[in-house]
């Protein structure tokens, strides 16, 4: 074991907004929820708490309200070959070991049996199309986008767009549209020298056409759903099961929420018949799901959109609710959802990635 597993235990009485930001610190997919004596009970994984998102579940849920009480787990005597097989086949982050008594005493994690790492590992064959919005001006990262364009900001050793189309590499995804504007020789230019072993398709978007509009340059070339991301966000989920969630529920379009907490550091009062006080809340917390930018568009949405116009993402959403067209929404945690585009966020994101290069 290289790391301590502390940080990895949770009591069954968290909350499910607690185990969120919990798995959010650890950089893993797994909790295992253990009593006060460290007895293992089940474990969380980031599915499990997506589920009962989806099932409209409070975050003030219980963890031992709807953890998985039947968990992958090592006997003390377990061999490491048998536990390679099992970490391979069910794509496990990490396994605690327990003794005769269920008693937590240690964890393997992924690292501990394979040279390579698990991120690094490809998780799929999914083979659609993405679509890169980059035609923006980047206005709110000057004065950096003054000179490069926002796409090509670096983020430690990589630019930002390398370390989006980085996270559609692990699901065997090799082709890509990239919507190129304001300063677009530089970003062609520094594909070429970059030469990838995965194929750009350059789409120039003449004039502005808002947050979707673009989409109808591309129509003509797919014939499947496509994934349609900004060029200044990098998302850390499982694409697959965001493709399988799209599918199975039957979706004309789907997008990533993230789950934002704030806590409003102030008590507040709500008022009633001119004024008299009807509650009083300290500090409350409160919990919304964002857009994070991301989109899975069936080929007959995309049809719907207007060519050569103006055209925000918005506009889209309301069309296709007005014509009666099912959309999903599909969450992830706070911490899942990095988002580039201005100075203040750059910075957690610079620093978000130096810490998982050296976390581990």
């Amino acid at each position: 074991m290289t790391k301590k597993f502390s940080e990895f235990l949770i009591s069954p009485r968290s909350s499910l907004r607690e185990a969120m930001s919990q798995l959010d610190k650890t950089h893993k997919k797994v909790l295992f929820v253990v009593d006060d004596t460290n007895h293992l009970i089940g474990s969380l994984s980031d599915g499990d708490i997506r589920r009962a998102l989806l099932a409209n579940a409070d975050l003030n849920l219980k963890v031992g309200d709807f953890c998985n009480i039947h968990p992958h787990k090592l006997d003390i005597d377990y061999e490491t070959a048998m536990v390679k097989n099992l970490f391979v086949e069910h794509n496990i982050s990490a396994l605690p070991v327990v003794n005769s008594g269920n008693l937590v005493s240690e964890i393997i994690f992924w690292e501990d049996l394979f040279e390579v790492k698990q991120q690094n590992i490809k998780k799929g064959n999914l083979q659609i199309p993405v679509l890169i919005m980059a035609g923006g001006q980047g206005t709110r990262l000057e004065p950096f986008t003054k000179i490069l364009p926002k796409p090509l900001i670096p983020i430690g050793e990589k630019s930002i767009i390398e370390l989006v189309i980085d996270k559609f590499l692990h699901y065997g995804i090799d082709e890509f549209y990239i919507t190129v504007n304001h300063k677009a020789k530089i970003i062609k230019s520094f594909f070429e020298e970059l030469d990838p072993p995965y194929k750009v398709n350059f789409i120039e978007e003449n004039e502005p056409l808002g947050t979707i509009g673009a989409l109808t340059l591309i129509k003509n070339k797919i014939d499947k759903p496509i994934l349609v991301t900004n060029c200044d966000i990098v998302i850390d989920c499982d694409y697959s099961e965001f493709l399988k969630f799209h599918t199975v529920n039957n979706y004309g379009m789907s997008l990533i929420a993230s789950l934002i907490n704030h806590r409003i550091p102030y008590g507040i009062c709500e008022i009633e018949n001119g004024g008299n006080l009807k509650t009083f809340s300290e500090k409350p917390e409160q919990s919304f799901l964002a857009s994070t930018g991301m989109y899975l568009i069936n080929l007959e949405v995309v049809n719907m959109i207007p060519k050569n116009t103006f055209y925000h993402v918005t506009q889209l959403i309301a069309k296709l609710k007005d014509k009666g067209g099912k959309i999903g929404v599909f969450p992830i945690s706070e911490n899942s959802w990095v988002d580039t585009g201005e100075w203040a966020e750059y910075k957690k994101t610079t620093a978000f990635f130096n810490d998982l290069l050296h976390h581990f």
